[in-house]
């Protein structure tokens, strides 16, 4: 069901270069930018009538108009379950007591007598989300995205997801309950690449945003690729990935459980177990194949776990493991071994970590109080996952008096010349001629 990589004895022997050792999953964005670079085009030169052909071909839906009424988000609502409203309720509640805490405040920086520099953070004007709705209906994305814009100070907040067939033609009405949850009125039906080209050059009602966040499929993904610049994007995220450092001590089905939690989100998926325990491996493989019997989504799962993106990886010791996990940097790592903080403490590249028994991934993905829009395919090892600080532009502010100036006059003029840039240093000069 999963194979094994067996590392051991790699730190003695032939330098091993961890960050290939454990392969990642098929995802080649640029080879899709021959497909949605057209789409793109059709969008941005006739709007909205190229996206409803486009709905009618990839999602089989007849649509007359893009935009999602009121009233229908409303009505979902109403008929939401219960359980769920409480669910949802209890996840944004979390959610915003962390992103607020989160939240940075301007910085006056004084460099003299009348010479200061302000750091001002300024909310993004108008921000896109996008909230995928193919093999599952990501309700949980629509408050990783929304909340922490909102905490932000973002003023305009649209949302859009993927039109269903089942719903006559308007997104998963969960998503659409969640949006009035939060207040969010301007939500649209549109998925895949056409709906980060409505962002990015507006469509019928939908204006162009400043800045699209969220995940999606490899269509999404290289849509943003292609239209960065145009708009600002939050990453280019990839099949969602988790690895697993174990020892002895960890609970062989919380594992197994575990990897298959993120297998079942898509066949790409990426399921690693990095362990020096031999019997701790062979357990959880025991476990997998019992716990894939007994759950839904198994041809998924299947596929995912026996990829060339999935491994029980074997080590010599927790040092080794710690050694593979930084240069794998997941998108997910959980850390289930003896005194688990101190190792997590050692862990420099991962989107989100989760530390004990008792810290499963599908806690972060709902209620835990974090962001589960996180860096994959390695680039934890220099982005991080969204947050309030996503939807803020940093400016300084330069406020200097003209004895501030003429302090440094001189060495601005110095520098200027060095770099044989006349002008600059005259600008400095006509303010005392």
């Amino acid at each position: 069901m999963i194979r094994r990589i067996d590392l051991r004895g790699a730190q003695t022997g032939t330098p091993v270069d961890y960050r290939t050792a454990v392969p990642r999953a098929a995802f080649d964005v640029e080879a899709a930018l021959h497909v949605v670079r057209p789409i793109c085009d059709d969008v941005r030169d006739r709007g909205v009538d190229a996206i409803v052909e486009y709905s009618a071909r990839f999602d089989g839906v007849t649509q007359t108009e893009i935009a999602v009424p009121v009233s229908a988000i409303a009505r979902a609502l109403e008929d939401l379950d219960p359980d769920i409203r409480a669910g949802l309720e209890e996840s944004i509640r979390r959610l915003r007591i962390t992103c607020e805490a989160e939240m940075e405040h301007d910085t006056v920086t004084s460099l003299g007598e009348g010479a200061t520099v302000t750091h001002k953070l300024i909310p993004v004007n108008r921000v896109g989300l996008y909230v995928p709705g193919g093999l599952a209906p990501l309700v949980s994305s629509v408050i990783m995205n929304v909340v922490p814009a909102q905490v932000a100070g973002v003023k305009s907040i649209a949302l859009t997801s993927t039109p269903q067939k089942e719903f006559g033609g308007l997104p998963h009405p969960t998503i659409l309950a969640a949006c009035a949850l939060l207040g969010i009125d301007e939500v649209y039906a549109v998925g895949g690449a056409q709906a980060i080209a409505m962002y990015a050059y507006g469509a019928g009602p939908c204006r162009r945003v400043d800045l699209v966040t969220g995940p999606g499929n490899i269509y999404v993904v290289s849509a943003k690729r292609l239209l960065k610049g145009q708009i600002g994007i939050d990453s280019e995220a990839g099949p969602t990935e988790i690895a697993v450092l174990a020892d002895d001590s960890a609970d062989a089905a919380y594992v197994a459980a575990d990897l298959i939690s993120q297998a079942e989100h898509d066949p790409l998926a990426s399921s690693v177990l990095v362990t020096p325990s031999l019997a701790l491996a062979d357990a959880v493989e025991i476990e997998l194949v019992a716990q894939v019997a007994a759950t839904k989504h198994q041809e998924r799962i299947n596929t995912a776990l026996g990829g060339e993106q999935s491994a029980i990886v074997l080590v010599d010791d927790l040092e080794q493991g710690l050694a593979v996990v930084d240069a794998y940097a997941a998108e997910h790592l959980e850390i289930q071994t003896v005194d688990a903080a101190d190792w997590a403490a050692r862990v420099t590249n991962a989107g989100a970590i989760f530390v004990g028994n008792h810290a499963p991934v599908s806690l972060g993905d709902y209620c835990a109080g974090s962001n589960h829009v996180l860096p994959t395919a390695g680039c934890a090892c220099h982005s991080s996952g969204l947050s309030v600080r996503s939807f803020l532009k940093a400016v300084h502010v330069i406020d200097y008096s003209r004895a501030a100036l003429a302090e440094v006059a001189d060495h601005v003029i110095t520098l200027a010349e060095a770099e044989d840039l006349p002008g600059h240093a005259a600008a400095v000069r006509v303010r005392f001629a």
